[in-house]
């Protein structure tokens, strides 16, 4: 009986990790195609292909983070790179100024692992039992955010930060939890938002206007 248990602990282990990322690639390559029409889960794949399409230097230098959330997310995905199309990773750059913030986001395709490159970070994610699972972190140090849960990095020192993010999808996919419910294209309803977060309808509307799409 043992033995059929660990048998099946091994299964339901090798099962759960085909799902819990993108598909297996079914060739060598298959670069992706970002002018195609066609759409799939993923890219189509191009005719040719050369060394460009799994090259790029965007990570290469810090992001400019002159901006309300004193953050920038440089993202290294398929769109970025056609060649990780099948390939199911992908990584960011993330800067901070001194007191910049990452807001709390989910990625629904992927868990994130932050490698620091300079400076200190605070960083956390909540649970589905809305337990906050929190760290300080600083250069050379690992943390690892589960797929799908809600999770921020806030640098809280007096220089800046950088990190660089690993995820195990070509595209994994960021909702920025406050933008998403007060920024929505047609908007959420004020009725809905004034009774999840028990605001008014004018803090609602402040809201909205802060987080509205610079034109």
């Amino acid at each position: 009986m043992a033995s059929i248990l660990k048998l099946c602990a091994v299964f339901i282990a090798v099962s759960l990790a085909s799902v819990s990322a993108d598909p297996d690639l079914l060739q060598d390559v298959c670069v992706a195609d970002l002018a195609s029409g066609v759409k799939v889960n993923g890219f189509a794949c191009k005719e040719t292909f050369n060394a460009t399409d799994f090259f790029s230097e965007a990570l290469a230098k810090p992001g400019l983070t002159n901006n309300s959330m004193g953050s920038l997310v440089t993202a290294a995905n398929v769109q970025k790179i056609p060649g990780l199309n099948t390939l199911g990773i992908s990584l960011s750059r993330i800067d901070y100024a001194p007191g910049g913030l990452n807001p709390p986001h989910t990625h629904p395709r992927a868990t994130e692992m932050v490698f620091v490159l300079e400076g200190e970070l605070d960083v956390g994610f909540i649970t589905t039992a809305n337990a906050l699972v929190s760290k300080s972190i600083k250069k050379g140090e690992i943390f690892v955010f589960p797929r799908g849960l809600v999770h921020f990095q806030k640098n809280n020192g007096k220089v800046p930060a950088a990190v660089i993010a690993a995820f195990n999808s070509q595209l994994p996919g960021t909702q920025s939890i406050a933008v998403t419910l007060f920024a929505a294209t047609p908007p959420v309803p004020d009725n809905v938002l004034t009774k999840a977060f028990q605001v008014g309808t004018k803090q609602v509307e402040k809201i909205k206007s802060r987080l509205a799409p610079k034109k």
